[in-house]
């Protein structure tokens, strides 16, 4: 069986990468102090602009965002609203957040799916975050 240009490259890993951006490490600590998280699991470490990109996709330019708002399920999935470059709206019509906390058996792919269904609520004051471009595998 052969595979097609698409197969070839997913199976080589070369559809698989995420990219976005790492929170800063020094205010990660800030943050969690700021938003104590809900859930036994702390995520609190990135934002996603695109997942399964090609490994030479190109990195996002802007280096801050601000926390805009939070979303929780109430079931074990905890996530924080980001806003980038002037708007919450990723490009493909998801919004910019941070998996915040997850209960045990939650993934943080979730948070699309909570913010999508029950929305979020903004902040009393935004919170100015510096933010690393970077690619996930």
């Amino acid at each position: 069986m052969t595979m097609n240009a698409k197969e070839a490259s997913d199976r080589a890993g070369n559809g698989k990468m995420v990219i976005g951006w790492a929170l800063d490490l020094s205010q990660r600590r800030e943050l969690l102090q700021q938003f104590p998280p809900k859930y036994g699991e702390v995520v609190a470490d990135h934002v996603t602009l695109k997942a399964h990109t090609s490994r030479d996709a190109g990195l996002p330019s802007e280096t801050e965002g601000e926390i805009v708002g939070r979303s929780d399920d109430g079931k074990g999935v905890e996530a924080l609203v980001v806003r980038i470059d002037g708007t919450t709206d990723r490009p493909d019509g998801s919004t910019y957040h941070i998996t915040w906390s997850l209960a045990e058996g939650r993934r943080a792919r979730e948070s699309n799916d909570v913010i999508a269904a029950f929305g979020w609520a903004p902040i009393a004051l935004p919170m100015p975050i510096l933010l690393q471009p970077k690619r996930f595998p």
